[in-house]
């Protein structure tokens, strides 16, 4: 066997393992999911199915689901923007600024609320943001006078248990792309006259781009197809496209609808990332 042959044997037999284990915990789920959705009747009924694209024609039809879509985008253009804005001088911050110990310590508070349950996290919020709450008391401790702080079911609220969830995956793709940055580079920025901000603005922020991108994918993604926030912070008001996808598999039991409106939502986010392609290319953030 030549060497070559070796490499390649190598990279399959490293490799392959992974590879298959996606196959088989994605597509397998995702063919699954596909079939079901161009079905007339659950595969829960015991009578016979025949194949339709009915599912995916009352998305058009009915006008409902586009309110929906056009908040499940906004919800996660917002929490993306948010994220970003806290996470990025966040991250760093602890690629740039903090060394040693204290880097240690931050790290474990960012990845702190992953050890907890997602439940467990989002009903805290409900203690904070309620009337008489955490934060209303002390406000009203500071300034009596103040009104009550009543943001729970409303949209702030829900942006807010997002961001609380997704945060971390912003600070942290966002890191490692920080941390590749070599500081030469803005040395050698500042000794030709680059200003503090032409500095980030020219230099660490093109670097750093893949990192925002990745973060932004994987806090878009699953926040405009989220329901136990909206749900529990949000309240009967704040209707999404994920949580009534989510309806459709536990309520009523139309799984065939849902599965529909899962992969019409997936073709949305496909679509959305396709527009936004040639600029991220052109800016070198997406290979």
């Amino acid at each position: 066997m030549s060497p070559r042959q070796r490499q390649i044997g190598a990279i399959f037999g490293l490799t392959g393992p992974a590879y298959l284990w996606l196959a088989v915990t994605i597509f397998l789920p995702l063919s699954a999911m596909l079939y079901c959705s161009v079905l007339d009747t659950s595969p829960l009924v015991p009578q016979p199915a025949h194949f339709t694209l009915a599912n995916y024609a009352a998305y058009f039809q009915k006008s409902f689901y586009w309110p929906l879509t056009k908040w499940s985008l906004q919800l996660g253009l917002w929490t993306t923007l948010f994220c970003f804005l806290i996470g990025y001088p966040a991250a760093y911050a602890l690629a740039k600024k903090i060394k040693g110990r204290w880097r240690e310590a931050l790290f474990l508070l960012i990845v702190l609320p992953f050890w907890s349950n997602a439940l467990v996290r989002i009903f805290s919020w409900t203690m904070v943001l309620r009337p008489n709450g955490l934060i209303d008391s002390a406000l009203h401790w500071i300034f009596p006078q103040a009104p009550h702080l009543d943001i729970l079911f409303s949209y702030p609220a829900v942006v807010i248990g997002l961001v609380h969830s997704y945060l971390p995956y912003m600070i942290l793709t966002c890191y490692i792309s920080l941390q590749a940055i070599d500081d030469s580079l803005m040395e050698a920025a500042r000794s030709l006259g680059a200003a503090g901000w032409t500095v980030f603005r020219r230099v660490i922020l093109p670097l750093s781009l893949p990192g925002v991108v990745s973060g932004s994918v994987l806090i878009f993604v699953p926040v405009i197809g989220s329901f136990m926030e909206p749900r529990i912070l949000g309240g009967p008001r704040a209707v999404t496209l994920g949580m009534n996808i989510e309806e459709q598999f536990t309520v009523t039991s139309n799984w065939p609808l849902g599965a529909a409106l899962s992969f019409t939502m997936l073709g949305i986010v496909l679509v959305f990332f396709l527009a936004l392609y040639p600029v991220l290319k052109k800016r070198g953030a997406w290979a």
